[in-house]
């Protein structure tokens, strides 16, 4: 622990150094997930903070503030003196007082070996119109967590639940605090009624009336020594005041039974306020526990729930009016986690396969598929279809499936930026932003591609890691340094196999066919499948070749 403080004291020393505003044009901020993602109250921008990166051997943590330009589609990056300290699992808030305010409460830090973590109890204001950082010191409010949820509710913030870990222990939390917007004073709540069971990762939302919405989130215990289960909570709850919202006012919390499809149980999923009084959530995993290992299935649907009429339902892309667009949509049924408007049972779980189109810098295209394992029939299907699907992957642009991302809702569009998946032991980091209008719900469209070259893994390795601790968690251009196994292909033409002038698809699939099984191999992880390695190889190998000529 003092330790991790010392870490943090230095890097605000190196941070106080900065002594004026410096706003920069930048390329798309580096791969992330857990940091957060706010709509300026008063422009068409977007407001990226923190979060963590982690490469197979070192955690990096974050506190660089980045403005996405939504008319230009352009990043920008913001230093302004005297920062909070780099976190992740924080929670962010805006305002429109006095041009726009972005409040920021709690989150971790975590060593860069990531076995240790501190936890924040911190609260700062950004002032979005003059540009600085400001720390409030009151007393009475929550202890260090992360993982908690905070909404801005009438002149008050609002934060409920969380955890604490520390090396040998850890705490979930139930307890709700407001902090005042006027009056800058903290107050604990003691609702009446019984309320929801300690938990991280919920969705909270406001209601018109100045009522809070909880559902979902995750929690853990200890059954015996070294033995932890993990509970996804599915139950839904509501928080109200009797009165205007005033500190003296009595709240009590009473349980929610909606109607309507729920989203199928899952944890790190993210969460928004939609336009026509909808909260609304998007992808997540549901990880299955076994002694050994845990093996999650990843989402990228989207579930509505309509406040007013208390009941859920999934969000269903319309599409452009083609034939061969709806077949298509047909299958994504499962992944998004939709069907026919009346369909009242729950959708399977999990996606079958991911399929992410990276372009390399040089122009490059690259395809890569990441198979997880599904319920059988899902599997047999998809196998028959592939063939079909090769031929239009070009035109299928939808997030992949991902937990921890970062949402934002700006003019009823959503954005969803960054966030994780895993296949076998690997974490790919995503750094790629997509939106979707809300009101039509037609389709995705991809803002930010993923760029390859930031996908790094390295396999654990006993060597001295403590040298770079410091410029590692620095964060910015650390997923530059090149590392000896890349876990994705880098892209580069030079690093494929060229097409020889005038050479057919089946004689350059025939001269290179080892190279590209040899590269699916290392994508997908020894356990896959040989029949379905060759087939990723394949299709890896098309999608180059029909880049290349």
């Amino acid at each position: 622990q003092e330790d991790l403080e010392a870490l943090i004291a230095e890097f605000q020393n190196l941070d106080a150094k900065k002594t004026q505003v410096i706003e920069s044009s930048c390329p798309p901020p580096s791969p992330r997930l857990n940091g957060s993602l706010s709509a300026h109250p008063e422009k068409d921008e977007l407001i990226l903070f923190g979060g963590e990166y982690f490469n197979g051997q070192k955690t990096y943590l974050y506190n660089e503030l980045y403005v996405y330009n939504i008319r230009k589609n352009s990043w920008s990056k913001v230093e302004i003196p005297n920062p909070p300290p780099r976190r992740c699992a924080h929670q962010a808030a805006v305002v429109p007082t006095a041009g726009g305010q972005l409040w920021v409460f709690g989150g971790e830090f975590a060593s860069p070996n990531g076995e240790q973590f501190y936890h924040y109890k911190d609260l700062w204001v950004l002032h979005l119109a003059t540009k600085t950082w400001e720390q409030i010191k009151a007393s009475g409010g929550p202890s260090g967590r992360s993982g908690h949820r905070m909404v801005a509710c009438k002149r008050q913030l609002i934060i409920f639940g969380g955890f604490h870990e520390s090396a040998r222990d850890y705490i979930y939390y139930n307890d709700v605090y407001a902090f005042n917007l006027d009056s800058f004073t903290w107050s604990k709540l003691a609702p009446s009624g019984i309320g929801p069971a300690p938990r991280s990762g919920c969705q909270m939302a406001t209601t018109p009336e100045g009522g809070i919405i909880i559902y979902g989130g995750y929690s853990k215990q200890r059954i015996k020594k070294d033995v932890d289960k993990g509970t996804l909570h599915t139950d839904m709850f509501l928080l109200k005041t009797e009165g205007a919202g005033r500190e003296e006012d009595k709240w009590a919390w009473s349980r929610l039974n909606p109607s309507g499809v729920k989203p199928t149980p899952r944890s790190g999923f993210s969460t928004a306020i939609g336009p026509n009084n909808r909260s609304l959530l998007f992808g997540g995993v549901h990880d299955e526990e076994e002694e050994e290992s845990i093996e999650g299935d990843f989402f990228n649907d989207i579930y509505f729930y309509d406040i007013g009429k208390k009941r859920w339902f999934p969000g269903q892309l319309k599409g452009p009016k083609s034939e061969k667009r709806k077949r298509r949509r047909g299958r994504q049924g499962e992944v998004e986690g939709a069907g026919d408007e009346e369909m009242e049972k729950q959708p399977p779980p999990g996606p079958v396969e991911i399929v992410k189109e990276v372009v390399a810098e040089d122009g490059t295209v690259m395809t890569i598929k990441q198979v997880i394992s599904g319920p059988a029939e899902e599997k047999e299907r998809s196998e028959s279809e592939e063939d079909e699907e090769d031929g239009a992957l070009g035109q299928q642009v939808e997030p992949c499936p991902r937990s921890n991302a970062m949402l934002a809702v700006k003019h009823g569009v959503l954005y969803v930026y960054g966030g994780m998946f895993e296949v076998g032991d690997r974490q790919f980091t995503l750094s790629d932003l997509y939106s979707i209008d809300l009101h039509k719900m037609e389709e995705w469209k991809v803002l930010v591609e993923m760029d390859p070259k930031a996908q790094e893994w390295l396999e654990e390795s006993e060597s001295d890691e403590e040298e770079d601790d410091m410029e590692g968690a620095e964060g910015g251009e650390e997923e530059e340094e090149s590392s000896e196994e890349e876990s994705e292909d880098e892209g580069g033409e030079e690093q494929h196999p060229s097409v020889q002038p005038d050479e057919k698809h089946a004689d350059y699939l025939s001269r290179t066919e080892q190279y590209w099984i040899k590269l699916a191999r290392s994508n997908m992880g020894p356990d896959a499948k040989e029949k379905k390695v060759v087939k990723v190889a394949h299709a890896m190998a098309k999608t180059f070749y029909e880049d290349s000529v």
